[in-house]
């Protein structure tokens, strides 16, 4: 059944005239009852028009590709992958589709709403890039946009993102698990058993899945997981710097550090050098990603390389139809471990 603004009054107990008002933005109105009015709009599905009501069933040429940090290679490697591959025949525009990259901040309540916004704009495709959030309400949240979405007509792809059942989204999903284990394989084999672990947000996908390879690989190798060796932070340079001041203070002793991603290993080695320490003669260091800037490092990083490239220009060929989703709708694409000069022997 339609909903109609008649409908969105009543669940925000406000009058048609002030549901019209907060949505053309022609009017002033306390932000209270805008986000009432709005909570009612998202939780109704409301859709803004009757002309956009009656084509609900259509797709717009527009492409939402969620990220959580533009700035960070990571994402704007896969976001302009996507985009390279959204043009082409269908579009109203001489065959091209609009990309609008989501920059949610890492804020789960910022993913829901673009979600919602790229609903109502009736978007052709959305991509969400990068790991998911751990928490059972909101990824019931998403789940349930997603479902939306696909109802709706769009195409939803999850790129680098553990898959979402029941949702028919196609998961492109990165091996972060077999990743962490090489990279603690590499370096156990070098003879690294005080092994200190800069790991990321703890409620992050990624952040887990890295970690548990990790230790997957030290307990293989009768190595004991010491919790003072692991410690969590953002995605990002100075974050890398603070915890590996953090590691030498509880740990002295460590002879390698692996690193959340490429740009956390940064700060790690800034932080050894600050300290006195070389790299790899006192200190190994690994990083994770194989970004642009790993192999101009000195020493070069030592990493796994993630094909973040083609993982997005293939997320952009599903989202497009101009590729079939794989088996199942989930792939696992599999990174592989660059040993550069930042990993050598303990001394």
């Amino acid at each position: 059944m339609t909903v109609t603004l008649a409908d969105v009054a009543a669940r925000a107990q406000v009058s048609p005239a002030t549901v019209s008002r907060v949505l053309n933005g022609n009017y002033p109105v306390a932000a209270a009852t805008r986000e009432r009015v709005l909570r009612a709009v998202d939780d109704l599905d409301y859709v803004l028009n009757g002309p956009a009501s009656a084509l609900a069933a259509a797709t717009s040429d527009l492409v939402g590709i969620l990220v959580n940090d533009i700035a960070d290679p990571f994402f704007g490697i896969m976001a302009g992958a996507v985009q390279s591959e959204i043009g082409g025949p269908g579009g109203r525009a001489g065959g091209e589709r609009l990309a609008v990259v989501c920059n949610t901040g890492g804020s789960p309540e910022r993913e829901l709403t673009y979600l919602t916004l790229l609903q109502r704009q009736r978007a052709a495709a959305v991509v969400l890039t990068g790991g998911a959030v751990e928490d059972p309400d909101h990824a019931a949240a998403v789940a349930g946009k997603l479902r939306r979405l696909a109802d709706a007509g769009s195409r939803v792809v999850l790129c680098g993102r553990p898959p979402a059942p029941g949702t028919d989204a196609v998961a492109l999903t990165f091996d972060n698990r077999g990743g962490g284990r090489r990279i603690a394989e590499h370096l156990i084999a070098l003879g690294h058993r005080r092994i200190g672990y800069i790991a990321g947000p703890e409620e992050r996908t990624t952040t887990r899945h890295r970690l548990e390879g990790h230790r997957e690989a030290l307990a293989a190798h009768g190595i004991a997981d010491d919790p003072a060796l692991t410690v969590h932070g953002r995605y990002d340079r100075r974050s890398g710097h603070e915890a590996t001041a953090e590691l030498l203070r509880r740990a002295p002793g460590i002879t390698a550090v692996v690193a959340a991603n490429d740009t956390v290993a940064l700060g790690a080695c800034a932080a050894l050098r600050d300290h006195g320490l070389r790299i790899p003669d006192d200190v190994s260091v690994a990083g994770f990603d194989d970004l642009p800037f790993s192999v101009d490092a000195v020493p070069a990083l030592t990493t796994v390389r993630l094909p973040l490239y083609e993982a997005g220009a293939r997320a952009g060929r599903i989202a497009m139809g101009k590729e079939g989703a794989p088996a199942g709708d989930v792939a696992t694409v599999r990174g592989e471990l660059m040993v550069r000069g930042s990993t050598g022997a303990p001394a």
